[in-house]
């Protein structure tokens, strides 16, 4: 079975910085195979018969123990990425799918918490939560957006990582 596993915010300038060669060690170190990496920030692909949340943990641990960096690491597998794909409310219909992100949560949230979100406030922002994974289309660019995963993180209580829709595809295409 092959996953991924998103970690938040490595290589932002100099914080958190974990090069791509190390961090396929250190999930091929725990057992996994065919590890692979995509773009510097933080996306790895492996085959193992763990499920992609036990993987994520796994890996977390391992990060903080061999870096001592408190990074937040996200998993799903295969099928829940081409899940993400075939789900998006704004996939099809993008002239340009730089504005598109998916923001990945470690667990499905409290659907008060986002029925709560006024939706007008953060126009042009759009956004549609779905599950574990909230979609969210950045008009105006990413840049400057208000819907980061930090503003998910914060209200609706969960860890959050994004992904642009570019990168989302191509790990989907890479865990099948």
């Amino acid at each position: 079975m092959r996953n991924v596993a998103l970690l938040r915010g490595i290589n932002l300038g100099s914080k958190n910085r974990v090069s791509m060669s190390h961090l396929r060690d250190l999930v091929g170190g725990l057992g996994y195979g065919d590890v692979e990496t995509l773009v510097q920030s933080g996306n790895v692909v492996f085959s193992d018969d763990d499920s992609a949340d036990v993987a994520a943990g796994r890996i977390e641990k391992a990060l903080r123990k061999e870096t001592g960096l408190d990074i937040a690491v996200i998993g799903r597998s295969g099928a829940e990425l081409a899940a993400v794909v075939n789900r998006s409310p704004y996939g099809a219909a993008l002239d340009d799918p730089r504005y598109h992100h998916v923001v990945f949560l470690d667990r499905v949230p409290d659907a008060g918490l986002a029925e709560a979100i006024d939706r007008e406030r953060y126009l042009p922002e759009t956004f549609d939560v779905d599950g574990r994974e909230v979609y969210v289309l950045y008009p105006d660019g990413a840049g400057r957006a208000k819907l980061t995963h930090a503003f998910w993180e914060k209200r609706l209580g969960v860890k959050a990582t994004a992904r642009n829709w570019n990168t989302v595809q191509r790990l989907a295409e890479l865990t099948t």
